[in-house]
């Protein structure tokens, strides 16, 4: 049996060899369109359609100096950003003690995959997830790939092994994301002499800098800091380690944060055959998750980030959000969002055909704050008695109605849908069967005679039978009339969102 030294011994001699492209890129476009059709593909799966809820977690390297958010590990190597000053007031100058070094201090000394997986079910989620690997260019499970990894290195624990088989004993859903196309560093500050700052170009997550450790030619540090041919990285490392996560852990969902345009077409044909051929084999329906138009819709769904959509979408959406007003990973001065806020986003996004992906951030050793606890759990308590109203619906023809609007456009927008209140005059609505869920974002007054407007439309064609309010046993006087429904509204408990079923024949 090959000892881990020699597989890594070997996968770092392939990763200095060069690459011959199987196919160009334009053979590959031709084939996008049937793709999904071969592997039997619904790019929408049934079980998504009806789960609306998910939370994932940004967990790794990054969380250990709990300071800024998870983009440390690129600010550091630049002397103008303040994570280069803390890093060198805290760990000492990174010119010797780089991210390389952080990566030991990485522990998990307290991580429970059960704990974790225990809450996001009481928080009422249908899948859960983390990022499989950040930028940072450090795995969060056993790789073969790379040494870089927590199962060699930090933790020395296959995380996403033991998180993952968690989730499916819960019954729950998995999902794995990954951010690592930006890992390959494309710009020396060399190649371009009269911009000498080249080397803090984007497309790059580590900068290319002669006195870092960013350009060591160490074979090692040249995998974690991307300091590799694109011969060297496209196939071996961004590809092998999707397929080596596949084959592992067997992932429902796999959603890329953007920068996929970096990568070239073939390796993303590669990587969706791959992943759909893999799925049909095992009988399941899987998810792709993209940003912008990374990816075709037909083999992928959108995802947006810390924003919603305007209307009803026809096709099934996603979008993710942070339990924190600003970083995804821990920091020690982070401020939390409301749980009343994030139910109110949960309603808004299911009544416009939308999914729910809910960031949590947990502490360098695996505990997650008590603070964002029960924040989940608030969440949990509200659908314990509303689920109804989110698990399995479908949009009404309209989404809903009240005097809040909301910004336009996606992550350009998110300090603005940060900002966003909506009121007790908000109505979102969703349906299932012969039943209308008018869901208010806030309390109404009780004994306020309130109009669901978007009724006076359906007049003819609705017969309604009875009006309640879910977790109420009071009895609701209503009155179909010209302006719409008109409902009384009763004595409700709580500050969260309220539910009135209205059941039709």
């Amino acid at each position: 049996m090959e000892t881990k030294s020699t597989v890594y011994s070997l996968i770092l001699l392939l990763c200095t060899l060069s690459f011959q492209a199987s196919a160009q890129s334009e053979s590959y476009k031709k084939n996008w369109k049937s793709l999904s059709k071969e592997n039997a593909y619904n790019r929408e799966p049934d079980w998504l359609k009806d789960a609306k809820f998910g939370i994932y977690l940004h967990w790794g390297v990054y969380s250990v100096p709990a300071y800024s958010y998870e983009w440390y590990s690129r600010h550091m190597f630049m002397e103008s950003r303040k994570e280069y000053q803390y890093h060198k007031e805290h760990y000492g100058d990174p010119r010797e003690f780089g991210y390389d070094k952080l990566v030991p201090l990485f522990r998990a000394e307290r991580f429970n995959a059960k704990e974790w997986v225990d809450l996001f079910q009481r928080a009422g989620a249908k899948f859960g997830g983390q990022v499989a690997e950040h930028h940072d260019g450090v795995a969060m499970w056993d790789s073969k790939i790379t040494p870089w990894n927590v199962a060699l290195m930090g933790p020395k624990r296959d995380v996403l092994g033991e998180y993952s088989r968690e989730l499916k004993k819960h019954g729950m859903k998995v999902m794995t994301t990954f951010h690592h196309a930006r890992l390959l560093q494309r710009y020396k500050n060399t190649e371009r002499p009269d911009r000498p700052e080249f080397w803090d170009l984007y497309d790059s997550h580590f900068p290319y800098s002669e006195e870092m450790p960013t350009s060591s030619n160490n074979p090692m540090l040249r995998l974690l800091y991307g300091n590799v041919t694109p011969e060297e990285f496209y196939e071996p490392i961004w590809l092998g380690e999707l397929k080596e996560v596949i084959d592992n852990y067997s992932p429902d969902i796999i959603y890329f944060d953007s920068w996929l345009n970096l990568i070239p077409e073939e390796y993303l044909y590669k990587f969706t055959q791959y992943f759909l051929e893999d799925a049909k084999k095992k009988n399941k329906e899987v998810a792709i998750f993209r940003k912008q138009e990374d990816l075709p819709l037909n083999v992928s769904m959108e995802i947006l980030e810390k924003s919603r959509k305007q209307e009803i979408e026809s096709r099934l959406w996603t979008t993710e959000e942070t339990i924190s007003t600003d970083s995804w990973c821990f920091t020690e001065d982070m401020e939390l969002r409301k749980s009343e806020d994030l139910i109110n986003v949960l309603i808004d996004v299911v009544s416009k055909n939308g999914v729910l992906m809910l960031n949590v951030s947990p502490r360098s050793d695996g505990i997650i704050p008590q603070e964002q606890q029960s924040i989940l759990l608030n969440i949990g308590d509200w659908l314990k008695i509303n689920g109804e109203a989110i698990y399995g619906t479908r949009p009404w023809y309209v989404f809903g109605e009240g005097p809040t609007s909301q910004p336009v456009g996606d992550f350009e927008n998110h300090k603005e849908f940060m900002k966003l209140k909506y009121t007790a005059d908000d109505v979102r609505y969703t349906t299932k069967g012969k039943t209308v869920y008018a869901i208010t974002l806030g309390v109404p007054e009780a004994g306020k005679t309130m109009t669901f407007k978007s009724f006076k439309k359906k007049i003819k064609a609705l017969k309604i039978e009875n009006v309640s309010v879910i977790g109420s046993n009071q009895l609701v006087p209503w009155e179909l009339t010209k302006e719409g429904l008109q409902v009384k509204v009763p004595i409700v408990q709580g500050n969260n969102a309220i539910v009135f079923k209205i059941e039709c024949n």
